[in-house]
């Protein structure tokens, strides 16, 4: 049983950031989530998609205070806790916090599920700014190979941390081109919501 649903979850995301691209991204790492979520055959993919589309709920608020980042979001779903999905409840946060554990002082990711919004989050971000210079825009168009390129290339998207990626083939035993793959087919999945 999930906290809340998919709907709730990006009520609440979208009513605490104005900015429409970290809006998409917040989806785009729900939808890599939750096609990650079924490569590990996961029994709780829609939870994993949940903690995806969270993972970054207060980054407007707390961008320059990121030590507390992620601290507004566990208190913004805690607003909706129930008794009867307090352990779903308590997996969603605990999630959400490992992903800033560099940051907040929050233990570092322990499993599968964390591990995989560890690095596909900013795996989504390249993703899109592959797909931005295609000539169509779209994801669509985007394949593995040509966001392998664009991650050798240090220039390319230069902020996003290519090391935080590439730790899917120690902490998930998935080979890089895999996990780009399963991470680019749940964005393309979602493209449309995506507007790319």
């Amino acid at each position: 049983m999930l906290p809340f649903t998919r709907e709730k979850a990006i009520d609440i995301m979208t009513s605490k950031i104005s900015n429409k691209g970290l809006q998409k991204h917040c989806l785009a790492v729900g939808f890599a989530m939750k096609a990650l979520g079924q490569h590990f055959a996961a029994e709780d993919t829609d939870l994993w998609e949940l903690a995806g589309i969270l993972h970054d709920a207060d980054w407007e608020i707390m961008k320059d205070d990121v030590s507390n980042h992620t601290r507004k979001t566990v208190e913004w779903i805690k607003e909706h806790s129930n008794p009867e999905t307090q352990n779903e409840m308590e997996t969603l946060i605990r999630t959400i916090l490992s992903h800033n554990c560099h940051n907040n002082g929050e233990p570092h990711p322990s499993n599968t599920r964390e591990w995989s919004l560890y690095c596909c989050d900013e795996l989504t971000g390249l993703m899109v700014a592959t797909a931005l210079i295609m000539p169509s825009k779209k994801l669509a168009d985007v394949n593995s190979d040509s966001v392998i390129k664009k991650m050798n290339s240090k220039n390319f998207a230069a902020a996003i941390d290519r090391e935080g990626i590439r730790m899917c083939e120690e902490k998930l035993k998935i080979p890089l081109h895999e996990f780009v793959s399963i991470v680019l087919k749940g964005m393309q999945d979602g493209a449309l919501e995506l507007g790319l």
